[in-house]
């Protein structure tokens, strides 16, 4: 597999589970998004030592790591080798949740099939684990609500983050054309998944709920994901608004 057939097939499995996002037509289709923020977790090959060795085949440069405890992650931002999206790889640590959750979720994902523990499109396929029940979902949800996220999804493209520079338009205005799309966005700056630097401005839009059939075969509606858009506070800045996303104090030294 190539770097772009990687990218079109995470684009390809987001816009199967977001559907409304994927047929928006707001900016051209040709600008490829700012970055990808790919969500998985500590555990076998989903973890990110396991994945990383891959994506820099891919030709992608990890840049920086970003340690936030308060909310069980590690990051790496990874580079592109061009002007295509660059990667977050962020990793949930299962030392953080409490004994039962983090058992319940460690028992959920050791029941992926062999045949779903290796190759380089591990991010790209899915959920590799059975679907749990509601009542299993809805623990570790209340545990930590990745938790509950990576349960029914799987490690995958958590959602994309767009830079309104380079779409040409303020970020109010693209911020109010996609809420008159159905898609209301909040300024809430720990609400997509990551905290933000101060130096961007940022909104994030929920893509809208939608059915899961759960493992004891009810149907229910779930949230999750999205659509970000940033936009650089500090024009004169040459960096990309990748480079720039996450707060400058979680960052650590990379290994």
């Amino acid at each position: 597999m190539q770097r772009e057939e990687f990218v079109q097939q995470l684009w390809l499995d987001y816009v199967h589970q977001h559907p409304d996002i994927g047929g928006l037509r707001l900016w051209p289709v040709s600008i490829p998004p700012e970055y990808l923020t790919l969500l998985t977790l500590n555990h076998g090959p989903w973890s990110m030592e396991a994945l990383l060795p891959s994506l820099m085949r891919f030709g992608y440069r990890p840049a920086y790591r970003y340690a936030m405890p308060d909310r069980g992650l590690l990051a790496t931002l990874l580079a592109a080798p061009d002007d295509g999206a660059w990667l977050v790889l962020a990793e949930l640590q299962l030392g953080t949740l409490s004994r039962e959750p983090r058992s319940a979720l460690q028992r959920l994902v050791e029941r992926a099939p062999p045949g779903e523990r290796h190759g380089q499109a591990l991010l790209c396929h899915g959920r590799p684990w059975p679907m749990p029940d509601r009542a299993s979902y809805l623990a570790l949800a209340a545990a930590h609500p990745l938790a509950g996220w990576l349960a029914i999804m799987g490690p995958r493209l958590h959602h994309p983050g767009f830079d309104c520079t380079r779409l040409g338009r303020d970020i109010a205005d693209l911020d109010g054309a996609l809420e008159q799309a159905g898609l209301p966005g909040r300024a809430d700056r720990h609400h997509g998944l990551l905290p933000i630097s101060p130096l961007l401005e940022y909104r994030f839009h929920p893509a809208p709920a939608r059915r899961l059939c759960f493992a004891d075969g009810d149907e229910y509606r779930v949230g999750g994901g999205g659509l970000a858009l940033v936009q650089k506070q500090v024009a004169a800045n040459q960096e990309r608004a990748a480079a720039l996303l996450l707060p400058h104090h979680t960052r650590c030294e990379l290994d």
